[in-house]
This record gives structure tokens, sequence and C-alpha cells, in this order.
């Protein structure tokens, strides 16, 4: 039986970060420019190739590269080709040369580079840390890494290594994870268990499933189910449940019998397992289907919307609040409500998306954009619409592709196309 059963932290704080990341908007529409400066930075493009400015019109880094990330924090990801990335930070310095098949980005003040198959480490200041020998390494999480090692010609088993390469935990595991919040999920003999900074089995090697530490709570059985412990070990729950999801809002998403419900953090199912399909909460709702019909639900079950819609197109954002407001599907018409539950917008459009920066794309005949309060912000006119990212939406006008800011105006691809869709 395959098993969603891993929550996972790192991908709770990229998300974190990204949410923190600063976008300001300079509109040059004149000369049909795409000005998006995230944290102060913004991607430029020559051709094929890429580089960066600031806001002030000085280069960081000319345009000489073949593919770009957008700038995570102090660094951001480059490539001269598929095979040669590296990282430069905010001076355009490349603190790691582009000489490597793949770089991470810091953790734990340590930079993971591939080379030839094997891995070592940079710090934050280009330095090489850790000699790029290792055949399998994780990235460092509260100051250590695994680190798979040869202990002859024939036998590679997972250890633990410090930012002065240091073998901290013998090499002694059949696998390793990485440390959070003080433990380790280690695989020894084909089963799993659990270990401290000092190599203490404090959960037992015994268990084909156990998930890592995540705010104090982990899952372990086997295939028949999983049931859930506290850090100190403790069980929580009898190991009855087949799928774990994921947890925010206190609430942990898990299946038992092919149902979807909820626990809270003491292992009481104050949900039941009763949903065919279920999604994790957001701003304290989720959205859940029973008989391919669907509502939402909050954090105590009570029905917020009631559960007499459709997903037809099974959006991935649909049910799901952006902007105070929830898409939702009826009859093959589609609308908004609120986190109340209250229409805002009846369903009367065609096809729809999510709202981003105050507006969404919506279909009647052609596409168009709604504020939040479901009037037209740009009356229908485009072929096809995207929703906002970064300030910029891309539609299709006249069997042409353009980029349109938050005001309506375009501002890429815009010698065939008015200066503002606004009427």
């Amino acid at each position: 039986m395959k098993k969603k059963i891993l929550l996972i932290p790192i991908l709770l704080l990229a998300l974190t970060l990204h949410a923190q990341e600063k976008v300001e908007y300079i509109d040059d529409e004149e000369c049909g420019c795409e000005l998006v400066f995230i944290d102060g930075i913004q991607t430029t493009q020559d051709g094929e190739l890429f580089g960066f400015k600031r806001e002030d019109g000085s280069v960081i880094v000319p345009n000489i590269y073949m593919f770009v990330d957008h700038f995570h924090g102090e660094y951001c990801k480059v490539y001269h080709n598929y095979d040669s990335c590296g990282l430069i930070n905010r001076e355009g310095v490349e603190v790691i040369p582009c000489i490597y098949k793949d770089v991470n980005y810091p953790t734990d003040g340590m930079i993971m580079v591939l080379k030839d198959s094997l891995y070592g480490f940079f710090d934050t200041l280009g330095q090489l840390r850790i000699p790029i020998t290792y055949r399998a390494v994780s990235s460092f999480n509260e100051g250590l890494a695994v680190a798979a090692i040869d202990i002859d010609s024939t036998l590679l088993l997972y250890g633990y290594i410090d930012h002065d390469n240091n073998i901290v935990i013998p090499p002694s595991y059949e696998y390793a994870f990485p440390f959070y919040e003080g433990f380790a999920v280690v695989k020894k003999y084909d089963r799993y268990g659990m270990i401290d900074r000092n190599n203490k089995e404090v959960f037992p090697i015994k268990y084909e499933i156990v998930t890592s530490m995540y705010q104090g709570l982990l899952f372990a059985g086997d295939d028949e189910g999983l049931a859930m412990y506290n850090n100190r070990f403790e069980q929580l729950t009898e190991p009855i449940y087949t799928e774990l999801i994921g947890r925010t809002d206190d609430r942990i998403l898990v299946a038992r019998d092919g149902k979807y419900g909820y626990l809270d953090t003491l292992g009481r199912e104050v949900i039941p397992c009763k949903y065919d399909v279920a999604g994790l909460f957001d701003q304290q709702r989720a959205s859940v289907s029973i008989n391919n019909k669907w509502g939402i639900i909050d954090t105590s079950g009570h029905i917020i919307l009631p559960m007499e819609y459709d997903n037809s197109g099974y959006r991935s954002e649909a049910y799901r609040f952006h902007d105070g407001l929830a898409l939702v599907e009826k009859d093959h018409r589609y609308g908004y409500v609120d986190l109340q539950g209250r229409p805002v917008v009846y369903p009367c459009f065609e096809n729809a998306y999510q709202f981003s920066d105050g507006l969404a794309p919506v279909c009647i005949g052609k596409w168009g954009y709604i504020d939040t309060k479901g009037d037209f912000f740009i009356s229908p006119v485009f072929d096809i619409a995207s929703p906002f990212e970064w300030g910029r939406a891309e539609v299709v006008y006249h069997n042409e592709v353009h980029k349109m800011n938050t005001k309506g105006h375009c501002v890429k691809n815009c010698k065939n196309a008015p200066r503002s869709w606004r009427q």
C-alpha cells in the first residue's frame, strides 16, 4: 500500500521564506519592460541569457547565464549550461563557482555541491569545508549532516559528520535521515527507529515505518497501520492509520479504513475519518469531499460550506482561500465564497481560477479579471488569462502572449497591445 508518511519541515520553511520576500514593481510600460524587483533585485534578459540589476539600474551581473533562479535571501542559483551551476551573492560574486552538477542553497551555514557523482560542502564564504568525496549526504540540519561512508569495497554505511568533517556518529546504519528536534530516524537490519545526538537508541529500531520528529510528534508502524507518539516516545493512538498527510493549524490529516479525518496533537480523532478526500487546514479551513460532493469545514469539524459543491476539474486551489475568498464550483459554473462560507460571487462563470494580488481570472465567453467584491476589474477581452504571480499575469490577446501588471497595463510584448486593458 502506497503511503504519504513524511511531514516535511524543510518545505514549510521554504514556504515561510518565500512569503517573507519583498516584492516591488516599477512600471515602465513605454519600453514594454517587465520590472519586478524581488528583495530589490530584478532578473534581466538579453536573448537567451540572463543577469541581474538593482532598482537604481546598476548591473549586478550582466546577461551571461543560461538559466537563473530568483534570489533566496543572499544567494541565487545560476547555470552556464545544464551541467554547470553555482551560487552568486547579491554583489554578483560567484561564491560557489559555476562548475558543479548541482548546488543547494545554504542550510546551517553550509552549501552542498555535487560533482562527478560525489558530494561535499562549502561554507557561505565560499571556502571548501568538506572535501567532495562522499557518495551520498544530506543537507546540514542542527549542526550535523548524514554521510555515506565506505567501510570496505562492498559495504557502505551511514553516519553523521559536523561542519569540520568530524565523524560525530560512526557509520553503522543502513540508512539515516537528518536530525529534527534533536532526533534522527535511522535504519538497521531493514527496520527503522530513532537516535539522539549521542547515538543513543531512544526509539526502538524495530518498525517498518518511522517518520521524522515534527513539532513534537512522530508516527511509527508497519503496512497494517501507524500509531502517533510524542517526543517522550509515549504512544498516543492505536496503530490504525494507514496514511499520514501532514499537520497544519494543530490538526493532523490521516487516513483510516480508506477514509480521511483529523487528529489533534494529543492523538484524539477530533474530526472522524469519514471523508473520501480531505485537504490540509489553512486559515482554519479545510476542503472535504463525500460522494464527489465538496464542502469546507473548520478545525472543530463544523461545516462552513455545505457539502453540495463540485470539483469536476479537480483544481488544486479550489476550496482553498486566497485573499479571503475560495474558488467553488456548482453545476459546472464557478464562483467564490468567503471564510464564513457566504457566497461573494455566485457560481456563474464558465471557468475561473483562484485570487492573487486581489484579482482573479474568470471566463464568460472570454477571460477577464474580477476584484474581491466580484466586480469586473478588466472586462472579458482575453483568449486566455492566468492568475497573477509576482504581480504579473500572462494573457493572450488577439492571438499574442503579453504580460500585464495589477493595474491592467501591458508590461511585456506590448507592441500590438493597448497600453491598458482597463475600460
